[in-house]
């Protein structure tokens, strides 16, 4: 299988060494970045425009360059049936989402969105609590995701990072819009927003670098996420409220906590030891690559991306008008 990988960051390089773990993978590289000992060790070929890397038939494209370049260059890539996993977030404005949907559509393309905390173990429990209705009916639901932004990357200037930079995609929202995914995965459709939203730490970056949302889904589960940049040391956990009872995840811990009605106490129903992170990201490759060869609909189709960056777009409006925002 012929395999592109576009962009030649951080995600790039982690997908880069997850796909050379599979076999019978051809890799090359779209990148103005030089051939490296890298590439070298994987065996990447590399290439400085898409239209060489076209040529080169790919089945498969791994989009994972800037945000603000996502749909341009899945476009481009549909419409030359070749299918596309799109890093999060799908791009930070709705134009051309409208036509990118419509070229997958009619290419029939499988496409699959990089949102890996759908693979999480700690995630896949609480949406199996849920849904063998272990706390009863939901009400409400928390999650949190905040950490030091400069911690991220030790190895570069966190200050010309994409997620520093408005002109990139970057910003809490859709830098960390895995809790906006994984709530709706659960829960369904969001239908109105509400949120504070904006540069509040002394971090040098143009961007948000918090936001504190306000979410009620169609089902009338209301949603409350906290995310940050600037967060010592780093929390990222999930709250669900029932009326039978609650379930909680420390992504830290690597454990969920189930509140036992009857005895009045917490048990623990899922301990991972020594997880590796990774397997997270193995675990969503081999599902992509299972639906290409199935010509099967994957777990996060694009036009389920489209849906999310609605409501991140919606958070940002909400803010700015300050008040409650409609998603359509």
């Amino acid at each position: 299988m012929n395999i592109l990988v576009v962009g030649y960051g951080s995600i790039g390089k982690r997908h880069i060494t997850n796909l050379s773990k599979f076999t019978n993978m051809n890799i090359f590289v779209c990148s103005n970045r030089k051939y490296d000992s890298f590439l070298k060790n994987k065996k990447c070929k590399l290439f400085n425009s898409l239209d060489e890397c076209i040529k080169q038939k790919p089945d498969i494209a791994f989009i994972t360059n800037t945000t603000n370049l996502h749909v341009k260059t899945a476009i481009k890539l549909a419409n030359a049936n070749i299918h596309i996993f799109i890093e999060k977030p799908l791009s930070n404005s709705t134009k051309e989402v409208k036509l990118l949907l419509d070229t997958i559509k009619k290419r029939k393309l499988i496409t699959m969105m990089g949102c890996v905390l759908r693979f999480n173990p700690g995630i896949k429990k609480i949406k199996k609590i849920i849904s063998e209705n272990k706390i009863g009916r939901v009400i409400s639901v928390h999650a949190e995701n905040g950490s030091f932004l400069p911690d991220w990357h030790s190895y570069e200037d966190y200050k010309k990072s994409y997620a520093s930079r408005n002109d990139l995609g970057g910003g809490v929202v859709l830098t960390n819009i895995h809790e906006l995914d994984y709530l709706y995965w659960i829960f369904g459709k969001v239908q109105e927003v509400f949120s504070i939203t904006g540069k509040f730490s002394e971090l040098k970056i143009d961007v948000e670098d918090l936001s504190s949302i306000l979410l009620r889904f169609s089902n009338d589960v209301i949603g409350e996420i906290h995310l940050d940049y600037f967060q010592k040391p780093p929390a990222r956990s999930c709250k669900v409220v029932g009326t039978h009872g609650t379930v909680y995840w420390d992504s830290h811990k690597n454990n969920i906590l189930l509140y036992d009605v009857n005895n009045k106490k917490w048990v623990e129903k899922m301990k991972l030891k020594n997880y590796d992170m990774n397997d997270m990201y193995l675990d969503e490759i081999e599902h992509f690559i299972k639906c290409v060869k199935k010509s099967e609909k994957s777990i996060n189709p694009i036009d389920e991306g489209a849906k999310i960056l609605n409501v991140a777009i919606g958070i940002k409006k909400s803010s700015k008008l300050k008040k409650m925002v409609m998603i359509n």
